[in-house]
């Protein structure tokens, strides 16, 4: 399949188009930003990002320009966009005389958010079998069989970059169907 080709059938939503350009360009982006960041893990997570934006997005995309430099400008503008909000939100460094004093944002639930957590379990199930079966499958493997990505990746015998992919996709389609109440 030509890159051409594969864009063209995947605005047309052809799966295979989008593993195809997963396996193409996966190493470019990610290799961007390892060099950029300089830790894989972040890198990995951002160049996840990228393919589920640029999927989400593929209609949007013009002939015109090269592939590979949509998805690094994509890249680049997911990592400028952590980059705000971790400077916003999670440590903030105040200085009062010579006492520092730092505050770290709490994420952990309190008893209410627990409560309600488990009073929405069965509304998330109905929202779960919304989606297609092949997100309700990878959803369930990762979060409620608690599969790392290797597992799954052996029970879909598909590669790790497209088990990644198709769980961030499922996870911002379910937010989607959460949302529309």
């Amino acid at each position: 399949m030509e890159i051409k080709e594969a864009i063209a059938r995947a605005k047309e939503n052809d799966q295979k188009a989008f593993n195809f350009l997963l396996d193409t360009f996966w190493d470019d982006v990610y290799g961007f930003q390892l060099k950029r960041i300089q830790n894989e893990n972040d890198a990995e997570d951002i160049t996840i990002q990228t393919f589920s934006r640029a999927f989400d997005r593929i209609e949007t995309f013009d002939d015109n320009y090269k592939f590979k430099t949509w998805l690094i400008t994509i890249s680049k503008n997911i990592h400028i966009d952590l980059l705000r909000k971790e400077k916003n939100s999670i440590s903030q460094v105040m200085s009062n005389d010579d006492k520092s004093v730092y505050q770290i944002l709490d994420e952990s639930p309190t008893p209410e958010d627990k409560l309600i957590t488990d009073q929405h379990l069965a509304k998330l199930l109905r929202d779960i079998k919304k989606l297609k079966p092949h997100y309700q499958e990878i959803i369930n493997m990762r979060y409620f069989q608690e599969l790392s990505y290797k597992e799954i990746c052996v029970q879909l015998k598909e590669p790790i970059n497209n088990v990644k992919v198709k769980l961030l996709r499922a996870k911002k389609l379910l937010a989607e169907i959460i949302q529309s109440k």
